[in-house]
């Protein structure tokens, strides 16, 4: 791999931070007024580009961040059942698993007492499901927002060829 420059491995190293190419410029002491394309130029280079997958892996191997750990984690949100994690009191089951537990977003709970008697309030939210699903299908490539216009078949004019001014 080709040896980056001082300012070019600044840029490697703002880039990771939050993946703006024209911030990452900016923030690396490239001119405000050309950073945009400064920082187009830098990601098409085959060095730079190299640096940040580098980089990239070793965070995830840091952090234990992967792809299949936040396709797993989705899964889990996306696959739960409320009637795994509560019970009919509306409390949270002894027996749930550990993973529909994972999926638990809050837990409320309120206690009012008054001359004519108690009650009891209780509220157990999960995280979206609808969140988790939509993001698996666009993980899969279930959902296209976009229209293929490309035409693969020939097209064939016919006339009789003469052109007149």
């Amino acid at each position: 791999m080709a040896k980056l420059t001082e300012k070019q491995q600044r840029f490697v190293d703002e880039y990771l931070i939050d993946l703006n190419a024209t911030q990452a410029a900016i923030r690396a002491g490239y001119s405000v007024k050309t950073a945009q394309e400064q920082g187009y130029q830098l990601l098409q280079k085959t060095s730079v580009q190299q640096a940040i997958a580098e980089q990239m892996a070793d965070r995830s191997k840091r952090t234990g961040v992967n792809q299949d750990r936040v396709v797993l984690e989705l899964a889990k949100i996306a696959f739960v059942k409320m009637t795994d994690i509560v019970d009919n009191q509306g409390q949270i089951k002894t027996s749930a698993a550990e993973d529909d537990l994972a999926c638990i977003e809050s837990v409320k709970y309120k206690k009012s007492e008054s001359d004519t008697g108690a009650s009891v309030e209780r509220e157990i939210k999960i995280s979206s499901k609808l969140k988790a699903l939509e993001l698996l299908g666009k993980h899969l490539g279930m959902w296209n927002d976009k229209l293929d216009v490309n035409v693969t078949q020939p097209i064939v004019i016919s006339g009789s060829g003469d052109l007149e001014d």
